[in-house]
């Protein structure tokens, strides 16, 4: 039997970047890994200037997701207002937005893109460890989780959570049998979402673990500087299963 770390990602709106090019900015229909590990890593009061411990974190745990609802896809025209960051000696930092704007109107340069959100969607992730040297315990991740250090939103700050993550640890033999095993007390609220059938299932590691890989792709979101936005590809299994009975009632 092998630990396995649970919880539920729910919200009106969330974004699990993609590849960005140019004005574009897309996004995966469920979560990244470094998305799901910057969150974690939020709970614990981990800064993003902290990159080794993100890259530590990224080679110590495997990453799981079912997608119990997709959700719908939403296109936002965004646009924003930015001071000029400067370089060198020049370089400026600001503390709040509050700083950014107090610049010469004069100043400000506007971005203009096109972002896109998933709404309504439903996610139940896995998290296990696959070194002995792990930096924090799954007991210590579900506790950070069930009080984070800092406010934790889904993929962008513009999409907070809506529901608690309700993190659990469970025993199982494999991947399938920990998510059967997960119990989440909102799952009564949650049925008024329409469910995924068949239901998607992504993992990294070894093909057969409960589940017959469908096809494997690779994806770039292991975390390799949270500071310059660099990311790893690895390698994400697919398969499909029937959705809870709980659902389908």
């Amino acid at each position: 039997m092998k630990e396995y770390l649970l919880f539920h990602l729910y919200g009106p709106m969330a974004a699990w970047g993609d590849i960005a090019v140019g004005e574009f900015r897309p996004t995966f229909s469920h979560p990244s890994k470094s998305a799901v590990l910057g969150l974690v890593a939020a709970a614990l009061g981990i800064r993003r200037d902290e990159e080794a411990v993100h890259q530590t974190m990224a080679t110590s745990y495997g990453f799981a997701v079912r997608v119990e609802a997709a959700g719908s896809p939403i296109r936002d025209y965004h646009t924003a207002q930015v001071p000029p960051a400067g370089s060198g000696r020049r370089k400026k930092t600001f503390a709040t937005r509050k700083d950014e704007l107090a610049v010469p109107k004069e100043e400000l340069g506007t971005i203009l893109s096109s972002r896109d959100y998933r709404c309504d969607s439903l996610y139940t992730v896995c998290l296990w460890t696959v070194r002995d040297s792990s930096p924090y315990s799954l007991a210590q991740l579900q506790a950070a989780l069930a009080k984070p250090a800092f406010t934790l939103y889904l993929g962008r700050k513009s999409c907070p959570l809506a529901l608690p993550l309700q993190p659990q640890v469970v025993q199982a033999s494999d991947l399938r049998e920990a998510f059967h095993s997960a119990r989440f007390e909102d799952k009564n609220f949650l049925t008024s979402l329409p469910s995924s059938e068949p239901v998607d299932v992504y993992w990294e590691g070894p093909q057969a673990n409960g589940y017959n890989a469908v096809h494997t792709i690779e994806r770039r979101d292991s975390p390799l500087s949270r500071r310059r936005w660099q990311f790893a590809v690895r390698s994400e299994h697919y398969a499909t299963e029937s959705a809870p009975k709980e659902q389908e009632e």
